[in-house]
């Protein structure tokens, strides 16, 4: 089985956002940059598949600056043995490429790579959308199997439990298929220094969008970027109907 695996470039999670001044969008300058977490998540599970000798290749495919590389080096570290990068300047502090031209591009590189299943983070971190994958099912008219917290494999057949709403389910797909990946489903590990130091010979492609024949040139625009309103302190009630008083009168929600 091989095994494609998008991943992005994100700010890391442990980083404060700020917003510039001009409200233009997000100040990246000196910010450090990381794999988006859901796609760590993918990259271990596809790892971990090959590791149990269920697969035979992973790719690591990624659309970004040329900086980009940083993070395939590290989804290669982890176990990925080869990388793609889609080169584009399309700044991600002003939305980056959406979610439509992402899936195009990865359907262009499914069908030239022709992996049996495609696991990608359920969503990124920065812009939250959750449709890439979806989309991407749609394209290619695979099956999809969204929100992952277990997946077991057996031959063409998946079996992947799923957070829902309600609790869990459990749906069956043929292979090939499109996985994503919710934050149960593993623990990354952390890459150790010998792999580090052999990811950096491993093969990594440079690409451009029109390799692709993939216009990112977005649909949307960002009118403005501002922080969130500062939550105000909270206040003590001397007994309980001075709280029901004020929960009915003055909050409403009684």
């Amino acid at each position: 089985m091989k095994i494609l695996v998008p991943i992005k470039r994100v700010v890391d999670y442990n980083v404060k956002v700020r917003v510039k001044s001009d409200g233009s969008g997000i100040d990246l300058a000196n910010v450090k940059m990381s794999v988006n977490p859901f796609d760590e998540i993918a990259v271990e599970e596809a790892v971990r598949l090959k590791e149990a000798g269920k697969a035979s290749e992973i790719v690591v495919v990624t659309i970004g600056p040329e900086k980009a590389q940083e993070q395939i080096r590290t989804a290669m570290a982890i176990g990925a043995d080869r990388g793609i990068l889609v080169k584009t300047d399309t700044p991600i502090d002003l939305g980056g490429v959406e979610p439509l031209a992402v899936a195009k591009t990865l359907k262009a590189i499914v069908e030239q790579e022709s992996p049996d299943l495609v696991i990608m983070g359920k969503q990124s971190i920065d812009d939250d959308s959750n449709q890439t994958g979806q989309m991407l099912s749609a394209l290619l008219g695979w099956a999809q199997g969204t929100f992952t917290s277990k997946l077991e494999v057996d031959g063409d057949t998946l079996k992947v439990t799923r957070e829902i709403d309600g609790g869990l389910e459990t749906v069956s797909l043929k292979a090939p298929a499109i996985v994503t990946t919710d934050l149960r489903l593993n623990v990354p590990r952390f890459a150790k220094l010998p792999d580090i130091m052999k990811a950096k010979k491993k093969e990594l492609e440079i690409k451009e969008p029109s390799d692709y024949g993939v216009d990112f040139t977005p649909r949307l625009s960002i009118v403005e970027v501002s922080d969130p309103p500062v939550r105000s302190g909270g206040i003590k009630v001397p007994d309980v109907d001075t709280l029901i008083d004020k929960l009915k009168n003055e909050a409403k929600v009684i």
